[in-house]
């Protein structure tokens, strides 16, 4: 028996045994923003033209069965809402649907970013629990850092408030903190995501 203890003791090596190097990976910048977002349950549409936007649009709240949505660019995005056949309000104290745009969608985290252009005074957890959220890829930076410089240069005159970032996209899977609760930020996203480069 001690013959094949040791015949076989050297050639089989147990799982835990093996070394296995881990490569690592470079994505680039949009590929690892659609990995991050999607893995934290935010719900992706790419659109090459406005068309596509429009019919993801009504697909989404098809799907929801909502009849109404609240937007807050009506500036930005009256191509869309001119179109649909829905009631649509632009009262921000209304808990419908968000419609909305936003400052920058980040790579590194997978996160979209706001600001009081796009939120007015309101703070994330104070609107509803839904978004659609139409985003041009040329707003696609690698982190928040590049993000604030980018709010930054845009607006040189009068920098916007209430900046801030919604980065979990499944409420219901939020963490059980007791102080981060009442001020969650996750929210049920789709991102349409429209091709302008």
């Amino acid at each position: 028996m001690n013959f094949f203890k040791k015949l076989f003791s050297n050639k089989i090596e147990s799982p835990k045994e093996k070394n296995i190097q881990k490569q690592e990976v470079h994505l680039s910048l949009d590929d690892l923003f659609v990995h991050n977002f999607i893995n934290k349950g935010g719900k992706f549409l790419y659109c090459t033209n406005k068309q596509e936007v429009l019919d993801n649009l009504v697909g989404i709240l098809d799907e929801n069965s909502w009849k109404s949505i609240t937007c807050l660019d009506e500036t930005n995005l009256a191509d869309f809402t001119d179109s649909l056949s829905i009631e649509i309000s632009f009262n921000i104290n209304n808990k419908s649907p968000i419609f909305t745009t936003c400052e920058h969608i980040i790579s590194d985290s997978g996160s979209v970013l706001f600001s009081s252009h796009q939120l007015k005074e309101k703070k994330i957890h104070e609107l509803s629990n839904n978004f659609i959220v139409f985003a041009k890829t040329s707003q696609l930076v690698k982190d928040m850092g590049q993000s604030l410089t980018g709010i930054k240069n845009n607006y040189k005159e009068s920098i916007p408030t209430n900046i801030s970032a919604i980065k979990n996209f499944a409420p219901e899977k939020d963490e059980d903190n007791f102080l981060s609760t009442p001020n969650s930020n996750s929210k049920n996203l789709y991102l349409l995501l429209f091709e302008d480069l």
